[in-house]
């Protein structure tokens, strides 16, 4: 499976409540539990009027499918080449 980082253009998102949030993610889940095997949603940054969602998929049909699916725009679908952190400056 690729990862991909999902932009999702949603006005006022950052301003949901707790009770909201648990909403959409159980869409989100709902949406994925359909798509069993080809997406795996691991975590989203919220901000004012944006989520980038990570997600390990397929292809990116599937997150264009899940994003129908669970009614969330995908504004935006980049596939993560590689991932570096600060260990990665210590590693020989």
């Amino acid at each position: 499976m690729k990862r991909y980082v999902i932009e999702r253009d949603i006005p006022g998102v950052g301003t949901m409540s707790r009770e909201q949030f648990k909403q959409v993610a159980a869409l989100s889940c709902e949406a994925a539990a359909e798509l069993y095997g080809k997406i795996h949603w691991e975590h989203s940054y919220i901000t004012a009027d944006k989520t980038f969602c990570i997600y390990l998929a397929d292809s990116e049909a599937s997150i264009l499918e899940h994003a129908r699916l669970s009614g969330f725009p995908a504004s935006r679908t980049t596939e993560v080449c590689t991932i570096i952190d600060p260990m990665t400056a210590f590693v020989t």
